[in-house]
């Protein structure tokens, strides 16, 4: 069993989807020729062919309307577009096409296809290439969001995003492309969508969170811990559709609830999950539903970068809050 990074394990799924089923079709800008701009597609163009992985023209309108259309007509497109910040010219073909093809046509004509984005910030990108907008994209009737948060939850994340018959977006935090690894099988092995992953129990407060946030949640629950303050830690996984009922058992279990994420505070999706636990746990809670979050302005420039994301000492106060509510 291989010690993979994310990137790693990315790049290993794909490998393995394009060498089982000869209808997938990777492409998007660089991913060919330069192996991707984080190096995700490496040595794919030289293993399958420039045939199944396509250089395209720098147009993201482009990248997500092709893959609509080549979804449409039996194949499954795997597309990237190089960062998030550049998806909002693909919100046309997402929205309009992509997630409501089955509806519009009565499940004549499915929408298997998979946009791969990285995301969010912690690598001291320009402008444009930090954003984590992803309630946006779970607004969206009909699209999955899938976030990987480790190189095994990347790896079967992926593969069960790629074998999905609907359209899916799939949120890469770069922070964590190469910063961790771990033994990661390459057993062709997909991972359920739509369930949460419950990463340690406890009984005192609920941690939930997504993506590169899971690091500084588990550091916060490791400090906690030696509080005396137990933390029961979910990663979501899937934003679209979330695990409900495996957050709504673990918070009528502690009674408090802290939710972390580095999207802007505002309508971020943890306004989603804080809703759904006022409206279906209330006579649980023993304190306030509370968020830690980026804050609802544009991610600063490198050096300013460190404070908009949420740290681990934010999480700790946030839930010694919670503890101490009377």
């Amino acid at each position: 069993m291989a010690e993979l990074t994310m990137i790693e394990a990315i790049r290993a799924a794909l490998f393995r989807a394009l060498e089982e089923d000869p209808d997938i079709v990777i492409f998007g800008e660089d991913v060919g020729i330069d192996g991707g701009v984080f190096r995700a597609t490496d040595g794919l163009i030289q293993r399958f062919g420039a045939a199944r992985v396509r250089d395209t023209p720098l147009s993201e309108t482009v990248i997500a309307g092709v893959a609509v259309g080549a979804a449409a007509h039996g194949l499954r497109p795997v597309a990237e577009i190089q960062f998030m910040g550049f998806i909002y010219s693909a919100i046309d073909q997402l929205v309009n096409h992509a997630a409501r093809l089955r509806n519009r046509t009565r499940g004549r004509l499915g929408c298997p296809m998979v946009l791969r984005a990285p995301f969010g910030g912690g690598v001291k990108a320009p402008e444009h290439h930090s954003e984590s907008m992803e309630a946006m994209l779970a607004h969206i009737p009909g699209l999955r969001v899938v976030i990987p948060s480790s190189p095994t939850r990347a790896y079967g994340l992926l593969l069960a995003a790629i074998r999905d018959p609907d359209p899916v977006v799939f949120l890469e935090p770069k922070r964590l492309y190469r910063s961790v690894s771990e033994a990661v099988e390459d057993n062709g092995k997909a991972l359920p969508l739509d369930r949460a992953f419950v990463l340690r129990e406890g009984g005192d407060v609920t941690l939930v969170t997504w993506g590169a946030m899971v690091q500084e949640s588990r550091e916060a629950a490791d400090l906690l811990a030696d509080e005396g303050i137990f933390a029961e830690m979910i990663d979501l996984g899937t934003l679209k559709p979330y695990d409900r009922a495996t957050v709504r058992d673990s918070v009528r279990k502690t009674g408090r609830c802290v939710i972390v994420h580095e999207a802007p505070l505002t309508a971020g999706f943890g306004a989603e999950i804080a809703a759904d636990l006022a409206e279906h746990c209330l006579t649980s809670l023993l304190a306030p539903v509370r968020r830690v979050a980026g804050y609802d302005t544009v991610m600063p420039y490198p050096r300013l970068e460190r404070h908009y994301m949420p740290s681990t000492a934010r999480v700790v106060n946030a839930v010694r809050s919670v503890m101490e509510f009377t």
